[in-house]
């Protein structure tokens, strides 16, 4: 499977990049009712930062973004994976299809983390650049200044240079 497929399955909830049940039944090639009574069996696997549910609010607001149709709906508020709750779910479905797609989808959160690493650096490198040449020009508008002001300063009248013309009368 396409890593880019699985990246675009993964939200940004409550500050948190997750997977939602859906995604990861289709995934899995399981139902979603299937992969949540599976999860249920073993609910210790999965603490509050493994795996939550989503809110009315932030469900139509994630339903906003993304375009799921709307033919078949949806009963209950989808359950949201975390990175680790993901990990988990490969201890609980153990078909070799969730093995192989949980190592696709690690892979994915990963990727997302060091696309995020290298934006934040080049984000402080540009942040330091515009710092560094903010400063040259202020350095420069400095200098033009002074020079402007000490021109002023001295400038003495010019004397003109050539034949002076005498009226003979």
């Amino acid at each position: 499977m396409e890593l880019q497929i699985i990246q675009n399955k993964i939200y940004d909830i409550r500050g948190q990049r997750v997977m939602l049940d859906f995604d990861l039944a289709e995934l899995y090639e399981v139902e979603t009712r299937v992969l949540n009574q599976a999860v249920k069996r073993n609910n210790k696997r999965f603490p509050s930062d493994f795996m939550f549910q989503l809110t009315n609010k932030e469900f139509d607001n994630l339903m906003s973004q993304i375009v799921i149709s709307s033919w078949g709906g949806t009963r209950k508020l989808p359950y949201a994976f975390t990175e680790h709750g993901v990990t988990m779910l490969a201890s609980v479905l153990r078909s070799e299809r969730a093995i192989d797609i949980n190592i696709q989808i690690v892979r994915a959160f990963i990727a997302l983390r060091q696309y995020a690493l290298g934006y934040a650096e080049l984000n402080q490198k540009l942040e330091t650049f515009m710092v560094e040449t903010n400063m040259q020009f202020s350095d420069i508008y400095q200098a033009l200044t002074e020079m402007a002001n000490q021109t002023e300063k001295d400038k003495k009248p010019i004397n003109p240079i050539g034949f002076l013309a005498y009226d003979k009368e």
